[in-house]
């Protein structure tokens, strides 16, 4: 038997490319001496690459200017599938959408494209409604300029993971994805009211 399952994978890369742009929070992860290092940084797909950026003083931060491997989890929405929506017999399940990329990391020295990046993508981050631009004159962008390295991941290797209950009968399949949407909403307003 395969696994995971066939019909829980999902080659079509314009889906994965959805995934990242709609979800661009990345957890980046290197390997140094056997011990993963680990980030969550919002990466801005272009053209087969993704370009991020990270605090110097992040011990991660040395791995990503040589040309080294680096894997990557992007995550969509996912939720617990109760058995209770479906109209046949079924067990209890977990949905999820996830990528997972590997790839080739190198660094960009240039702090003319880091500013011309850090512009780009809170554009990216800002749209559709643009409340706020970082202009190029702004001075705190140009004081902290030198904290910050930018990195361009050229990727190797796409698996996307989309386990929607694609194995149930159609009636079940539109149940699980309204439940998708029901429980994300739902569960985000009762953790914020729990910890705030």
């Amino acid at each position: 038997m395969n696994y995971p399952p066939q019909q829980h994978q999902d080659d079509d890369v314009n889906h994965m490319i959805e995934v990242i742009k709609t979800y661009p929070l990345a957890t980046l992860i290197s390997v140094k001496d056997n011990t993963p290092l680990i980030s969550h940084l919002p990466l801005i797909y272009e053209d087969g690459k993704l370009i991020g950026h990270i605090d110097i003083y992040n011990p991660q931060a040395e791995l990503l200017k040589k040309d080294n491997n680096v894997t990557l989890i992007f995550a969509g929405p996912e939720c617990y599938i109760s058995p209770s929506i479906y109209s046949t017999t079924q067990l209890p399940t977990w949905n999820y959408i996830k990528v997972h990329l590997k790839g080739k990391v190198k660094a960009i020295e240039d702090k003319m494209a880091l500013k011309k990046s850090l512009i780009t993508m809170t554009e990216f981050l800002e749209a559709p409604d643009h409340k706020y631009i970082l202009k190029p004159e702004n001075p705190r962008l140009d004081k902290n300029l030198d904290y910050i390295e930018m990195f361009e991941i050229t990727i190797t290797n796409w698996e996307g993971k989309f386990k929607l209950s694609q194995d149930k009968k159609p009636n079940d399949i539109k149940a699980a994805r309204k439940e998708l949407i029901r429980a994300n909403q739902e569960s985000i307003t009762q953790f914020l009211n729990k910890i705030f």
